[in-house]
């Protein structure tokens, strides 16, 4: 049967937390990330209040006319606006639907900037500028509050993940100092009277993430399904008070597959022709733009060749290219197959 576990981190969120408690969640987070590959986190520490700040915020920028929302878009930056039928997430590997650019969420995206390390000399096609929007004036302090929220759990999962895989403890931290950290905040709807649905239209096509891991908190409305190790899609739905934990492609690539990036899409419910609103808030743990992926210490194989190396900006930048421009990126054989053989 398919079940996403609900795992309870709150000895890592505790500085004193038990070794013994983190053994056993370490250990817990181990099989979620071989299985299944999403986690339902609780005991994670982030206020409730964030959350319906985050909430709000959503709600009133995505209140806004079209027009309006379309003024915070940016071409060829992973920034600001996107509107609806604009992005292809399939593409990112490689996989083409039938109307390339058919995903119907819309969407805001804000991330690391290279102002934030003033230490580094940092490049801006990996790090730009944020965009936010004027016309919303509660939206930024909201969404920074959850994004800051959302960046101290992916630190203390990788903490966990550390501990999982038989690191040192910090081995991560060089390659996460100056991390590419993006919250891509989506609404799955269509334009008020578009309700003649194409057969081959799509809330969010199926695809993997690019980084380390993603913090996802989203309404308890279905559409989200994952890929199973068979190829079958399953449900899932956040518990309460649970945040949904999945892994990207540098851990995979790290891990030569002993955790694999998850395959997932949204396709919200249709009723009388119209699509069931949904919300999320994706947080994308990615690492640093130089931080080279290669097979982890334990993790070679001799019955699988491992990943060829690629820093964590180059893997994006191909993935982005198929997202939003319909490039098909080289070297994603692996996700590409699980994709097509799923039924």
């Amino acid at each position: 049967m398919f079940t996403v576990p609900t795992i309870d981190i709150s000895c890592y969120v505790d500085p004193d937390g038990s070794a013994v408690e983190r053994a056993r969640v370490a250990a817990e987070l181990d099989a979620a990330c071989a299985g299944v590959g999403f986690v339902q986190v609780i005991g994670h520490g982030v206020d409730t209040s964030v959350i319906e700040g985050l909430a709000s915020a959503l709600d009133d920028f995505f209140a806004l006319p079209l027009e309006d929302k379309k003024q915070y878009t940016r071409a060829g930056v992973n920034r600001g606006y996107s509107p609806p039928k604009s992005e292809s997430l399939s593409m990112s590997l490689g996989v083409a639907a039938a109307n390339q650019m058919n995903d119907f969420y819309e969407a805001f995206t804000v991330g690391s900037q290279r102002s934030w390390f003033a230490d580094v000399d940092l490049p801006e096609s990996s790090y730009p500028d944020n965009t936010w929007p004027s016309a919303v004036p509660a939206f930024r302090p909201a969404v920074e509050a959850w994004f800051a929220a959302a960046q101290s759990v992916s630190r203390i999962l990788l903490s966990a993940f550390t501990d999982a895989l038989g690191l040192e403890a910090g081995y991560f931290d060089a390659l996460t100092d100056h991390s590419i950290d993006a919250l891509k905040m989506n609404n799955y709807t269509l334009p008020e009277g578009e309700i003649e649905l194409a057969g081959e239209l799509t809330g969010m096509g199926a695809h993997t993430d690019f980084g380390i891991l993603t913090v996802l908190w989203a309404d308890q409305v279905p559409g989200l399904q994952v890929l199973d190790h068979d190829g079958v899609w399953h449900d899932v739905a956040p518990a309460d008070d649970a945040l949904l934990v999945n892994l990207g492609d540098a851990m995979a690539r790290w891990t030569n597959d002993r955790w694999r990036s998850t395959v997932h899409r949204v396709d919200p419910p249709v009723i009388d022709g119209r699509i069931i609103r949904r919300r999320s808030a994706a947080f994308f743990f990615d690492g640093n733009h130089d931080a080279v992926i290669e097979t982890l210490p334990g993790c070679a194989r001799t019955d699988r060749p491992g990943y060829q190396p690629i820093t964590v900006a180059a893997n994006i930048q191909a993935k982005l290219a198929g997202l939003k421009s319909g490039i098909a990126p080289a070297d994603t054989d692996r996700e590409t197959a699980r994709v097509l053989a799923a039924r």
